[in-house]
């Protein structure tokens, strides 16, 4: 009978059956490290997930958007900000208008939204009032509602958090913010505006955060026209409402063709139906199918997204690889034990890969449940809180099936390299010893090598293609392209110094000998022990790669922030006018406006707070007695005896205008004419850009000492300039501009181009640039303002404070402002400055970036120890005092953790910084050396402190083992 060599049928399941069996009892015998692997496989899919999940809760849902805006409510109607009668509305963004014809239309009047209501409703309104609250001798600005919020048609929308519901017209609901802001309990009183009333209990607005300051009254309490009672004082004006919006209360839904109609009239409505069922494409007609007001995410933020993505999932590979490494080299004894009873190679191979199918799977569900758990906690949390930044818990089951399965394969395919190691052993050293490493080869130094230079091509290749992207609107439309090549390189990279870390690790083995004996122990053990080493030293990698590449763009994009920030005056200066316009005369003109004594103004900030450093006055020209009506602009002249339409600013000579695309998009922001002051477009519009003053405004308004050449040219009549793209030949020229007589809009773009010029005078200059990028034409000197024309008027108080005031200082401040002002100016802005709170951020990040690539490196360290207890056996064994084993395992620890956290910085800054500057995310690439050095030094010595700490100066007796 002939020998028969075919396979049996079913043999390669019933092999499956058999590694699938000795994967799962070598998982029990070992759970310490079985547990190890699984959290290392865990926390970036928790990661991923939790992350997906919370950027999925930001985003409001349908049926949310009509719970939170309309309760249960049928549609709200509100006016509509449209220029004419055949604008659109979004049907689910109500006040997003998409359109064809953005041109205005003279002769178009929005309807009163009350009147476009259909008949057969019960309507109920909910007004904005423009109220004040004492706050001792403060009067501060609190948002008010006129709404019957405890109506049930209003259930969802609005919720009683603490108390009652008033039950008479002396009693209110606020907001838990204003509680906090006034330290009032319920029971109290507030005096506002619209009268004195108790709190009673706390409201939270399903729109708007329970920090927000609001007070809710009943339409007709106080401010509408009902009787106030009398602790409640006189009732305001009904001047006091901004807006009213109208709730319609019935069972039949307003449809889009009702929605049509109200838009044609300029009112916009949220209807209930139409945004739990949008109408097509077709039904929302040609104007519907227009561009929208409404911007969307730059491509940019997605490619930032994708890097960080990217990174997060080749995490997962290296960190389960590490992993499987460790586990299949624990193994090595049983496989080849099954190797000489005649297992093929695709058999052992199966064994390691079962114990990926087992431990990928474990970690991949327990990540995408702890993800899921830890963003539902802070949703919730934020829920509870009164946050409105997550309308809800969103899992997105689609989003978070894809980061398992991407997660699982790539478990998978870190699981076959050790699999594959391990089955090319031979047999016979297999059951020589335990550990019977594999020839280290050349192979994958080889690989390393060319997939690096292909890397370094991708990532040149981005660059290029972004380089001489000369037109902005050529490089928006390769962007994708370049972000393709970028992340590719960025990948790419990150494999080729895994694959090189093995001869990284030999290098330095070699230049050891001068080391500590603990030192030089732990990196010859590192170079003999590469199957170990590297798996870990990759692990750490991929995590520093994705810590460092994260705080790469974010202090990019805090930087960018802070250049881009717009300087209303000097850090800590305010700008108070020092007139007011005044209403309207019973015959619709406008009288002049009301002047204010700069001195009681002065008087009144320093007698509220101590903070105020100086105070000035800022001369310009000013607008008096200007006929605004354009049927009589051109019956007058724009400047008589006693009255004046012109305001000024300075022209830009030829070849000085910042160049820009057909597309109006800067061609290049680092260009000069792009830059400082007033770039790249001037303010159009603004009457205080030109300040007529002396040397000392200019030191006060630039924040830099003039020079003894601009005291000169002041004093000679001329001007001090912030930004040479002004001057030419030592002169600049001042332009007036009838402000009565717009000039011709760009006919490519609408784009507003200023006013009609009607005159302009050229000036002696010179170029003094600002501390920052302030709001300011320059200083002209008075007999510099008169050659001109201008009529002068003190305009403003330009006021300089030590410090940016608190709540409770600026409470004063209104209070005593609200004197002088008699309620016709607001509440005063002092500017910030652009870098508030950003280190505070980026050390976040640090923190954050720290913790993960702790977390890989205090795991992987967990996983090379229990790998090397015999060697720690045998040093015992050879009389090595607990000490020097504690300090080989920091060692081996601070190699280990030292190299991935080097070799991962450059890994992810590289590809960050090109992301950055190609695809210009920010106008330059930021590398935050300081928070870097501070990772770079905190992970690897915490990483060693902990391996000295956590390593047993005793060790159990370990069993002879067989062979040995």
């Amino acid at each position: 009978m002939a020998l028969t060599l075919a396979p049996a049928p079913g043999g390669r399941r019933q092999a499956f059956r058999v590694a699938v069996r000795m994967a799962r009892r070598d998982i029990r015998r070992h759970k310490g490290r079985s547990l190890l692997i699984i959290l290392l496989i865990m926390l970036p899919v928790a990661g991923m997930t939790g992350a997906a999940t919370l950027v999925q809760s930001m985003q409001e849902t349908a049926a949310e958007r009509v719970q939170y805006q309309l309760g249960t409510t049928q549609a709200r109607f509100r006016p509509m900000p449209m220029a004419n009668g055949i604008m659109v509305q979004d049907p689910v963004e109500e006040l997003h208008i998409t359109t064809n014809n953005w041109d205005t239309n003279p002769d178009f009047t929005p309807t009163d939204p009350q009147d476009a209501i259909p008949a057969g409703y019960d309507v109920l309104t909910e007004s904005t009032l423009d109220l004040t609250a004492e706050s001792g001798a403060a009067h501060v600005r609190l948002v008010g509602r006129a709404v019957d919020a405890m109506a049930p048609a209003f259930a969802g929308k609005y919720t009683l958090l603490d108390g009652r519901a008033p039950g008479t017209d002396a009693e209110m609901l606020v907001s838990p913010g204003l509680l906090e802001r006034f330290g009032l309990e319920l029971g109290e009183e507030l005096a506002t505006s619209a009268g004195t009333f108790v709190a009673v209990g706390t409201l939270r607005d399903a729109g708007y955060s329970d920090s927000n300051s609001i007070v809710y009254l009943r339409p007709g309490q106080g401010s509408v026209g009902a009787p106030a009672p009398a602790s409640a004082g006189p009732p305001p004006t009904a001047s006091a409402i901004k807006a009213t919006m109208y709730y319609l209360v019935g069972s039949e839904p307003v449809a889009w063709s009702r929605v049509l109609a109200a838009n044609a009239v300029g009112v916009t409505v949220l209807s209930r139906s139409v945004v739990l069922n949008p109408p097509s494409q077709e039904e929302r007609g040609p104007e519907g199918a227009g561009t929208s007001s409404s911007a969307s995410l730059p491509l940019t933020t997605y490619a930032a997204g994708a890097l960080l993505g990217a990174l997060a999932l080749l995490e997962v590979g290296l960190l389960a690889g590490a992993a499987f490494a460790v586990g299949a080299k624990g193994q090595v004894r049983e496989l080849a034990l099954l190797a000489a009873t005649g297992a093929e190679s695709p058999t052992i191979r199966s064994v390691v890969m079962a114990a990926g199918l087992w431990l990928g799977g474990l970690g991949v569900a327990a990540g995408a449940a702890v993800g899921l758990v830890a963003a539902a906690v802070v949703v919730i949390v934020a829920r509870l809180n009164g946050s409105v930044r997550f309308p809800g818990f969103h899992p997105d089951a689609l989003l978070t099936v894809l980061v398992m399965v991407m997660g699982y394969v790539a478990c998978l395919l870190a699981a076959l390299a050790p699999a594959r190691q391990v089955a090319r052993q031979a047999v016979l050293g297999a059951l020589k010893s335990g550990r019977a490493p594999a020839s280290a080869g050349k192979a994958s130094t080889v690989v390393g090598a060319a997939l690096l230079g292909v890397a370094a091509a991708a990532l040149a290749a981005g660059t290029w293609l972004a380089a001489n992207s000369e037109d902005p609107d050529v490089f928006i439309s390769r962007t994708p392209v370049i972000a393709w090549f970028l992340l590719g390189g960025a990948v790419l990279g990150v494999t080729s110094l895994v694959l090189l870390t093995g001869k990284l690790v030999a290098l330095l083995a070699k230049r050891a000998g001068r080391l500590p004996l603990a030192a030089r122990m732990a990196a010859r053990d590192s170079s003999r022990n590469r199957s170990r080493t590297v798996p870990a030293v990759a692990a750490v990698l991929a995590a520093a790669t994705l810590a460092s590449a994260g705080m790469v763009l974010a202090a990019s994009q805090q930087a960018n922030e802070q250049q881009n920030h717009y300087w209303s005056a000097l850090k800590n200066q305010a700008v108070l006018p020092l007139s007011v316009w005044q209403p309207p005369l019973a015959d619709g003109t406008m009288p002049d406006p009301a002047r204010i004594d700069p001195a009681a103004v002065a008087s009144a900030l320093d007698g509220a707070v101590d903070i105020v450093e100086w105070t000035a006055v800022v001369r310009t020209s000013a607008t008096r007695n200007c006929e605004m009506r354009p049927e009589l602009a051109d019956a007058s002249p724009a400047q008589t005896p006693t009255s004046s339409c012109l305001q000024y600013s300075l022209a830009t000579p030829e070849g000085n205008a910042c160049p820009v695309t057909a597309g109006q998009r800067v061609l290049d922001p680092e260009d000069w004419r792009c830059r400082g002051a007033m770039r790249p477009y001037e303010t159009q519009g603004r009457i205080n850009s030109v300040i007529v003053g002396s040397a000392d405004d200019v030191e006060r308004l630039f924040g830099t000492a003039p020079t003894a050449e601009a005291r000169d040219v002041l004093a000679a009549g001329g001007m001090v300039v912030t930004n040479p793209v002004f001057v030419r030949d030592g002169h600049a020229s001042l332009v007036a501009e009838d402000v009565r007589k717009p000039a011709p809009g760009d006919p490519a773009t609408g784009a507003f181009l200023g006013y009609q010029e009607t005159g302009r005078t050229d000036v002696a200059a010179v170029v003094l640039e600002p501390e920052v990028d302030v709001q300011y034409y320059g200083v002209v000197s008075p007999e510099g303002a008169a050659a001109a024309g201008m009529r002068l008027d003190d305009s403003a108080l330009l006021v300089q404070l030590t410090a940016y005031p608190d709540a409770a200082q600026m409470d004063k401040v209104s209070a005593a402002l609200a004197g002088v002002y008699a309620g016709r100016y607001g509440s005063m802005y002092v500017e910030p400055g652009a870098e508030r709170d950003a280190s505070l951020i980026l050390w976040a990040i640090v923190g954050l970036g720290a913790v993960i690539t702790l977390s890989a490196a205090g795991i992987t360290t967990g996983l090379s120890m229990a790998d090397s207890r015999k060697d720690h056996v045998t040093l015992a064994g050879v009389g090595a005092a607990p000490r020097l084993r504690k300090a080989l395992a920091g060692s081996q620890a601070l190699m280990t953790a030292g190299l991935g956290t080097v070799l991962g910085s450059v890994a992810g800054i590289v590809p960050a910084v090109l992301l950055v500057t190609a695809t210009g995310m920010a106008r330059t690439a930021v590398v935050p050396w300081l928070q870097l050095v501070a990772l770079l030094i905190a992970v690897p010595l915490t990483g060693a402190a902990l391996a000295w700490l956590f390593t047993r100066a005793g060790l159990p007796v370990s069993r002879r083992e067989v062979g040995t």
